[in-house]
């Protein structure tokens, strides 16, 4: 095996390890394959989660039995349909700023037989957060456990700074693609979603709401890597 393991090994290790942890036996397993496929052919860009990564989610909301999650980009709705297809006791809201991509997630979510459970609204993610925001505050909704951000990365600290604000004490926040291939520690940047991974890293640390930490990353999608914050 290669001293220094790259795309090629991280993703066969994550192709040997899914065989066994989610066989095609899983009953979600061919609703998950056909959202993929329906999101190919429907042009979406290949930049859900991965396999891996949503099911560690996933077990993550059942190990905590979390009820109530909220997504700052569908895209395809690969991850939440994933998400709740493991755990019955959850509701999600998901938000997309794209209608041809909201469009895809809600026939692949009506194609799981999830539309009861999985919401998702269209829109600018600041805007509707916005309007969550409200809801909270005025009793309509209740506050989320569980916040997965994985959108614009210019906006990463405007939308965690609205989501701690709407998720339960010892609930959790993760913002995905911090990382960004190590280039969050690269001198000069000039690229706005690494800026905003740099931002919304310094900002949550600076947040006396939350205790964070940054995990770096490998698999099927490459390096890269996701903050995930604990609200006191």
């Amino acid at each position: 095996m290669s001293t220094s393991p790259d795309k090629t090994t991280w993703t066969a290790v994550d192709t040997y390890t899914l065989t066994h942890s989610h066989p095609p036996s899983r009953p979600n397993s061919s609703i998950l394959s056909s959202t993929l496929t329906t999101s190919h052919h429907s042009n979406l860009p290949n930049i859900a989660a991965s396999h891996a990564q949503a099911k560690f989610l996933a077990l993550f909301l059942r190990a905590t039995n979390t009820t109530t999650a909220l997504e700052i980009g569908t895209l395809g709705g690969f991850t939440s349909i994933f998400l709740a297809s493991e755990n019955p006791q959850l509701k999600i809201t998901t938000v997309e700023v794209n209608p041809e991509h909201a469009g895809v997630a809600r026939r692949n979510i009506t194609a799981a037989g999830l539309e009861g459970r999985i919401e998702v609204i269209l829109g600018a993610g600041v805007d509707v957060l916005a309007k969550i925001k409200e809801d909270v505050v005025t009793g309509k909704r209740e506050k989320f456990g569980f916040v997965f951000i994985d959108a614009d990365k210019e906006n990463n600290w405007n939308y965690f700074d609205v989501a701690a604000g709407i998720t339960r004490s010892k609930g959790v926040v993760v913002v995905d693609n911090v990382v960004r291939g190590g280039r969050v520690v690269e001198e000069g940047v000039t690229d706005t979603r690494i800026l905003g991974a740099r931002r919304v890293i310094e900002e949550v640390g600076r947040d006396g709401r939350v205790d964070s930490v940054v995990l770096q990353t490998v698999g099927e999608k490459g390096y890269d890597g996701w903050l995930w914050a604990v609200v006191n």
